[in-house]
């Protein structure tokens, strides 16, 4: 996900091609967001049921980051018109909320990121609906299992190929596939910004990873085959073979030592039991 440099009359931050370094007051308003953003997740947890319009839960989320101070940072962003995305089964990201009803049996990665103070608190995770089978319990369990080996590696003097490569090797041991299409990026005063976090690779390359850094890892896992194509709506982004995909996502700050997660769950629910 890219984001083009644009120029404004006002003072906005706006993406660059330097991955920025931020310190200690910094780091203090990306967890604020963090929280904000978490706790909205956390809260959605007993909507996820079987019958649920996936609009209404866009509806709790909205009144939720409003009520906690922030503003739903895709509300608006490029035309989209709602605060989050749900993407149910074989979508992969960036579902657009409305009247589609979950099922017993779907899975479903919801995104949020709300700003707080002009800061950006990006995540998602995975929902299970009712019961649901072992191939997509699964798959749910590898893209979990995969983002934490992608955060192990954080800290300075690693590289971003590290991530990736950490990623990758997840996946594909357990006969899953990453989606190339997409990745995580930089953020912070900025939606999207410098670096792009690929989700494979190879160690040793890309940018080394210092103190100061932010950025968001979210890897997105097929259980059939990596090609997506992109719908008549502009967003909702599928895999080609129908085949189900799951996501999960922090924002997270390089410290002196290693990662700060953001976003964790204030509840501690971030993976869900299955």
């Amino acid at each position: 996900m890219t984001l083009e440099h644009f120029d404004a009359d006002w003072d906005v931050p706006v993406r660059s091609n330097d991955i920025k370094l931020h310190d200690a007051e910094a780091f203090e308003g990306m967890r604020a967001a963090g929280k904000v953003a978490a706790g909205c997740l956390d809260m959605l947890t007993e909507h996820v049921v079987p019958g649920v319009q996936t609009g209404y839960l866009d509806d709790l989320a909205r009144e939720y980051i409003l009520d906690h101070g922030g503003l739903p940072a895709c509300l608006f962003y490029k035309g989209y018109g709602k605060t989050t995305c749900i993407s149910p089964n074989h979508v992969v990201c960036h579902g657009i909320p409305g009247e589609k009803v979950l099922r017993e049996g779907d899975i479903a990665n919801i995104d949020v990121t709300a700003i707080v103070e002009g800061w950006h608190g990006d995540t998602s995770r995975m929902y299970a609906v009712g019961e649901i089978n072992a191939r997509a319990r699964r798959l749910v369990e590898v893209t979990y299992d995969a983002l934490e080996a992608g955060l192990a590696v954080i800290r300075p003097g690693a590289t971003f190929g590290d991530i990736g490569a950490a990623i990758q090797k997840v996946a594909e041991a357990a006969r899953c596939t990453i989606v190339r299409d997409f990745c995580g990026h930089g953020l912070g005063q900025v939606f999207h910004d410098s670096p792009n976090v690929l989700h494979f690779g190879r160690p040793g390359t890309g940018p080394k990873i210092k103190e100061g850094m932010f950025f968001t890892v979210e890897p997105m896992i097929n259980l059939g085959k990596p090609q997506v194509k992109v719908l008549n709506d502009g967003w909702t982004a599928v895999t080609r073979d129908k085949s189900l995909s799951a996501q999960c996502e922090h924002s997270v700050g390089v410290t002196a030592t290693g990662v700060e997660l953001f976003t964790a769950s204030p509840a501690g629910i971030f993976r869900p039991k299955l």
